[in-house]
């Protein structure tokens, strides 16, 4: 597969360029590799090939999407439909690509997760449970819950902030250092009309797993959504999908925020680093060499760290999150999931998820 070349001066001239481009114009989902700076191909590779692998009649690749060894599977959460048919996690083979479907027990309404190493586990293997931002809906709380899927075995991790319902928790990420858990928590479970109204503001927190301290970290978000940590520890990002609620508004947020991190526990120094053209941007992840990558309106956005958009892996709706696996990245679509196979890059939490890639 070619990448297609986006010409910045052409789009900053035409607002109707992207319209024209043979790879967009589309009237079906449909994967490409749109090249907005010459450094996207040396990101993804030379070699780097997309396609589909599956859709189906449900929405079954939303978020999470988080690597198990034992099964060499991900397990990806499937979008909200009804209350009468609680959120599955979708399980795809990386052997064959098949896909199956499970729950988990204490796990009502999945979203967004992370691989986890419970206290005192041993770090030099790969993590042996997974962390669901369960958002919880009118009988249980929103909460963090750890998964075994090995034996589908659940541990509930928070379900408060100091006695307060969370609203709906939407995805995490433990910090590789400390193990502490740093969550947002967004209103979606009540704008899809399975949460109660929201008691309280939309912040993102640090939680310590081993003495159950939780901290609100920062505030002054519309929604907060995904968070991720850069390489080096140094950095925050989180996304503020402000901009979808009971409906779309294109002037609320669409925008990845900065922090600095000091001490491994508190942040500083808040400042935007990007803003999606369409859509949101939703899950986020880093790779190794630092660069941002997130879910969007069209598919996913490839940035670097300075903020300037590198490319998009297109598909021509909206990806709500992705995942990284050696040498290829998943991109969910909801019915749908794509593969970038051949991908150059390798994904922050590669080495420790999968074992490989590690020198």
């Amino acid at each position: 597969m070619s990448f297609v070349t986006v010409d910045l001066l052409a789009l900053a001239r035409d607002a109707n360029y992207f319209s024209t481009l043979t790879a967009t114009n589309i009237t079906a989902p449909a994967i490409s590799l749109l090249s907005y700076h010459p450094d996207f191909q040396t990101v993804l590779g030379e070699n780097a090939t997309a396609r589909k692998i599956a859709d189906l009649p449900w929405e079954a690749f939303h978020e999470a999407g988080i690597y198990n060894k034992n099964d060499n599977s991900l397990y990806v959460t499937s979008n909200y439909q009804s209350l009468d048919d609680n959120i599955n996690i979708t399980v795809v083979s990386l052997d064959d690509y098949s896909i199956t479907s499970t729950q988990f027990p204490d796990v009502w309404e999945a979203n967004g997760g992370t691989s986890y190493y419970p206290p005192g586990a041993d770090q030099s293997q790969t993590p042996p449970q997974q962390v669901y931002c369960d958002e919880g809906d009118f009988e249980h709380y929103s909460q963090l819950v750890a998964v075994d899927p090995n034996t589908n075995t659940s541990t509930i991790l928070l379900t408060s902030f100091m006695g307060r319902n969370f609203s709906s928790i939407n995805d995490a990420r433990q910090h590789p250092v400390t193990g502490d858990l740093w969550f947002t928590d967004a209103d979606y479970g009540y704008y899809q009309f399975f949460r109660p109204q929201p008691s309280q503001p939309k912040q993102v927190y640090r939680f310590e797993p081993k003495t159950g301290v939780v901290q609100v970290v920062a505030d002054g978000f519309v929604e907060p959504n995904g968070l991720e940590f850069s390489p080096d520890l140094k950095t925050l990002y989180v996304t503020d999908t402000g901009a979808q609620q009971f409906t779309f508004n294109g002037t609320r947020p669409a925008t990845i925020y900065a922090f600095d991190i000091q001490g491994d526990k508190t942040l500083t120094n808040r400042r935007t680093f990007a803003f999606s053209d369409i859509g949101f941007p939703d899950g986020i992840h880093c790779d190794t060499e630092g660069n941002v990558w997130a879910g969007a309106g069209d598919g996913v956005h490839v940035w670097n760290k300075e903020g300037i958009l590198l490319g998009k892996i297109f598909v021509g709706e909206t990806s709500n999150n992705f995942a990284f696996a050696p040498g290829k990245v998943f991109v969910f679509s909801n019915s749908r999931l794509w593969v970038v196979e051949n991908v150059k890059v390798q994904g922050r939490e590669v080495c420790k998820d999968f074992g490989i890639g590690c020198e």
